[in-house]
């Protein structure tokens, strides 16, 4: 099977677009200097096993309140360790207990990181192949402004659109560094969660 080669344009972006690309062999399409990490160890995460416990419906909504809460990333560090303080006193503070709540926010929080992730890939894609289509685009017009009798019309329309794409493609790009520091910013607030929780039950 013959290898595809991107399009000389598509190579450039990624280039320039990624100092550290080639820290990442296994996706030449990843457009971050951030390594690409797609999933998650909560066990990296939480010094224990986190056991399933039968919990009481009170209980139960308390984690599932505290969980819902420390997911919003507007709630700051130390709102979250107020609430998760409030939450030790009314529900107990033991390791098992806090491990149940960091496991709900873990999931909710990765599942977000890994829509995150896939949305990047897809915008990574798209810059690929509008690339593509601008360098096509410049091959064309120099093939027609080399002919004979040029055809100036066609020439006149390619060079619209690859304006058009360029500006298209230079908007796009402003937005890759928000969007490659926001799988690393959920992974931080992740692990900013679990030492707080950790505290809170003395561990």
């Amino acid at each position: 099977m013959q290898s595809r080669q991107l399009p000389f344009v598509a190579v450039a972006f990624l280039a320039l677009a990624t100092p550290a690309f080639s820290a990442d062999f296994a996706d030449p399409t990843w457009p971050c200097v951030q390594r690409k990490v797609e999933r998650l160890s909560i066990g990296l995460m939480w010094p224990a096993e986190i056991p399933q416990m039968k919990l009481s419906p009170e209980t139960g909504r308390a984690v599932d309140d505290l969980a819902e809460l420390l997911v919003l990333r507007r709630v700051d560090p130390e709102d979250a360790r107020a609430e998760i303080a409030t939450f030790a006193r009314d529900q107990g503070a033991g390791l098992p207990l806090m491990g149940v709540v960091f496991r709900k926010v873990f999931d909710k929080v990765s599942q977000r990181r890994t829509r995150i992730i896939d949305g990047i890939g897809t915008f990574s894609l798209n810059q690929i192949s509008l690339s593509g289509r601008i360098d096509s685009a410049r091959s064309e017009m120099e093939t027609v402004m080399a002919a004979a009798e040029p055809d100036y019309d066609r020439a006149d329309a390619l060079e619209e659109q690859i304006d058009w794409d360029q500006r298209i493609y230079s908007d796009r790009q402003k937005t890759i560094t928000y969007l490659c520091e926001t799988p690393t910013l959920l992974e931080k607030r992740l692990y900013a969660i679990a030492q707080i929780l950790q505290e809170a039950a003395g561990s």
